[in-house]
């Protein structure tokens, strides 16, 4: 591998691992090192494997949203393998500070089947928005019965149901794609911003949203169902109401660290995954700080192990695509 073409992302990549210790260590001071430690050594551990398959299970229908999306812009007769290659490829990249992750799969996709970069990130930002759309759904009974967080839940989606009709109002967003073109500033990037555009509007079409919304919904539920095991390894009782406030937790704390713009939502979901089981759940510091390591663990940092495989085994296919980044 050229060390040159990696050097970029690799630091980009090496200040998110850096910035993810920090945020563990801090979860970990702020739940008292003793509880959290006293926590993690009495957990059940024979629930972490039925974790981690839930999870897994989060990441397949993912994926085949994913490829279903790659269709929609044109793509077909992708194999799987190769798909799924880009896919998981794609996961250390949520820990890079900065929009790395999107451009860089747009420009993977580019090298594997010529697709324009522009239209690819477009695939990226479609599958971000349909996954904010999921786990708003599985936040909804959630945000009925705490009205505390209406206000964060109703920006969130009334943001993205505005993004999306302004791309699905064709004649609308035509305009400001030809005023975009007479820009000085704009002019330059005003053919990518078609691309991207085109892509979009493909993408949001209401047949192709309900799918992958659909697919959304019910992939991260699967994560859900996933923390409320973590839960009962951690001898929380167990129950429908812990697994519906185990689902609203996992769920909303991920529409927080995505809307936090932060690496991988670092620092913003451990925050609200603590606060709100300590909140709705009554659980000591430690005992949440302890489900929200290990949640993290299982679900974020297992999905950077297993991108960093696919980069072993990719490395010259990945880093030789690496072009300015």
């Amino acid at each position: 591998m050229d060390q040159s073409k990696s050097k970029s992302i690799t630091r980009r990549l090496i200040a998110g691992l850096i910035f993810g210790f920090l945020v563990f260590l801090v979860v970990i001071l702020v739940g008292d090192l003793n509880q959290v430690s006293e926590q993690v050594i009495h957990f059940k551990w024979a629930y972490f494997p039925l974790v981690l398959l839930l999870t897994l299970f989060n990441y397949i229908l993912r994926f085949f949203k994913w490829h279903f999306y790659l269709g929609q812009v044109g793509v077909k007769d992708y194999p799987l393998l190769k798909s799924a290659r880009l896919f998981l490829a794609g996961f250390p990249l949520a820990v890079t500070p900065g929009k790395v992750g999107e451009a860089l799969k747009g420009v993977w996709l580019e090298k594997e089947i010529g697709l324009p970069v522009s239209k690819g990130i477009s695939v990226v930002l479609a599958e971000r928005i349909s996954d904010g759309l999921g786990v708003l759904i599985l936040s909804t009974l959630g945000v009925i019965a705490y009205p505390r967080y209406w206000p964060a839940f109703a920006i969130v989606l009334g943001g993205l149901i505005v993004l999306i009709v302004i791309i699905q109002v064709r004649p609308a967003a035509l305009w400001l794609l030809e005023l975009a073109s007479k820009l000085p500033l704009l002019k330059k990037i005003s053919p990518g911003l078609r691309e991207f555009y085109e892509g979009s509007y493909a993408l949001f079409k209401p047949k192709a949203l309900l799918v992958a919304v659909g697919l959304g919904t019910i992939s991260w539920l699967g994560e859900g169902i996933g923390m409320y095991y973590v839960l009962r390894g951690l001898d929380v009782p167990g129950g429908w109401e812990t697994m519906s406030i185990a689902i609203f937790v996992l769920a909303f704390s991920t529409v927080v660290g995505a809307v936090s713009a932060l690496p991988g939502g670092l620092g913003a979901a451990e925050a609200s995954i603590a606060g709100m089981l300590g909140l709705l759940l009554g659980l000591t510091r430690g005992t949440a700080a302890a489900a929200t390591l290990l949640i993290r663990f299982a679900t974020l940092w297992f999905a950077v192990v297993l991108g960093l495989v696919v980069w072993g085994f990719s490395r010259n296919f990945l880093f030789e695509s690496e072009k300015g980044f």
